[in-house]
């Protein structure tokens, strides 16, 4: 180790040059080897938002996945018959067993739903998309601008009645509340 690593080193530490061991100093300098500049760091490039095959170019969707359902069914099976005498009396019941299973009743559903595109849900966007949910009777929040949860709630409860069972709110929605010009 030289003298004038040490010098360097000492006074960052305000220590006296005596009490600098050897290894005290090899490890101070691997420390201080990592306070090197890195390289900068890249950002990825963000990925197209995911559409279905054949989706116009420009056009955002929503793959909306409903949950499958499952019903539990409980059975009795019989696993020893009764046994009767000769004169029809039963000697000894029947012996069942309770079998639980599940069943699906609908299969999960993945389904494509087009969506206004991120730079269309302003803030003006949103407070008109309240208002609009508000004047219907399902939103009962302030007019924020912000999709909050009351607004993700209301979305979802006015879609339902339209068979789309979603928070995200839908093109076919957003033309429906007037919010949207409708394509011709």
């Amino acid at each position: 180790m030289t003298q004038a690593l040490r010098n360097f080193v000492a006074p960052l530490l305000r220590v006296t040059l005596p009490s600098l061991t050897t290894g005290v100093m090899v490890g101070l300098m691997i420390g201080l080897g990592a306070c090197v500049p890195q390289t900068p760091v890249q950002v990825p490039i963000q990925a197209q938002p995911e559409a279905p095959p054949g989706a116009p170019p420009g056009s955002c969707w929503h793959r909306n996945t409903s949950p499958a359902v499952i019903e539990t069914v409980t059975d009795q099976v019989l696993i020893q018959p009764a046994q009767v005498n000769e004169t029809g009396q039963i000697t000894r019941p029947a012996v069942f067993r309770t079998v639980t299973r599940q069943e699906i009743v609908q299969p999960r559903r993945d389904a494509w739903v087009e969506t206004p595109c991120p730079d269309q849900l302003t803030t003006g966007f949103i407070a008109s998309l309240q208002r609009a949910l508000a004047a219907r009777g399902f939103y009962q929040g302030a007019i924020t601008g912000r999709m909050d949860r009351a607004t993700r709630i209301a979305v979802r409860r006015y879609q339902r009645e339209t068979g789309l069972d979603s928070s995200t709110l839908s093109l076919a929605t957003a033309r429906q509340l007037g919010l949207v010009a409708i394509a011709q």
